[in-house]
């Protein structure tokens, strides 16, 4: 289908046509690939080749992105079965809602922590707490352990590390935090994720709310459909 048709198709009906779209794995494989690539881009990126230790909030939004890849990975086994999907919306709704709150929590901690409100650093421990107190530090320290300081994410490069030249340009381009744009300090990694979760959420929202809409609307149709058979009938 070519981009002006499905356009068109959202212009002339859009609920019918979201609510279809929801049948199809696209979109939630792509939602569950997107969600592990960022996991993936934080572990092993970010933080084994650039030394930027996980904070408490760190290790929540990783949690978060999992849930989201985990309702994608269900539903996608067969987006028509409302079993699956209903399953698929709780764990990304959940998922990307939660993203969007420990987000903002990192967001104010770490406005906090580069200015002179000290008492806003709060909400950053060593011992976080998983949903039904999973011990995932215990088990997976290295993907769950928060080793760093929540508002700080630079490098710290341990002693006698050797850098190759390309991992040492880039350290040094991040060497005052993780920023979209380092140079001019433009947006954070808190307020990245926060408009990452905030549009998936949205965009789970609104799909949900069309798929209810249109078996609302199937099962109106299908007892109009048998009142008018069973009038013929008794007529």
């Amino acid at each position: 289908m070519k981009l002006s048709e499905m356009i068109g198709n959202v212009r002339s009906n859009p609920i019918g046509t979201i609510s279809q779209w929801q049948d199809k794995r696209f979109l939630w494989i792509f939602m569950a690939v997107l969600s592990l690539f960022m996991v993936i881009l934080a572990h092993s990126v970010f933080q084994i080749w650039l030394y930027m230790r996980p904070c408490e909030q760190c290790v929540y939004i990783r949690i978060a992105f999992f849930a989201m890849a985990f309702g994608g990975i269900v539903a996608a086994l067969k987006p028509s079965n409302p079993g699956f999907k209903i399953v698929g919306y709780l764990f990304a709704i959940w998922g990307s809602f939660k993203g969007v709150l420990y987000s903002i929590k990192l967001n104010k901690i770490h406005h906090a922590a580069h200015s002179d409100d000290l008492f806003g650093v709060q909400g950053c421990s060593p011992e976080p707490t998983f949903p039904f107190h999973l011990p995932l530090d215990k088990w997976s320290p290295e993907w769950f352990k928060p080793t760093g300081d929540c508002g700080y994410d630079n490098p710290i490069i341990p002693d006698g590390a050797q850098l190759s030249s390309l991992q040492k340009a880039i350290t040094d381009f991040y060497s005052e935090g993780w920023y979209l744009w380092p140079p001019a300090h433009f947006m954070n990694m808190a307020q990245c994720t926060v408009i990452t979760f905030g549009v998936i959420l949205l965009f789970l929202v609104v799909a949900a709310a069309c798929w209810i809409v249109t078996l609302v609307r199937k099962r109106q149709t299908a007892a109009q459909t048998a009142s008018a058979s069973c009038h013929g009938k008794l007529a």
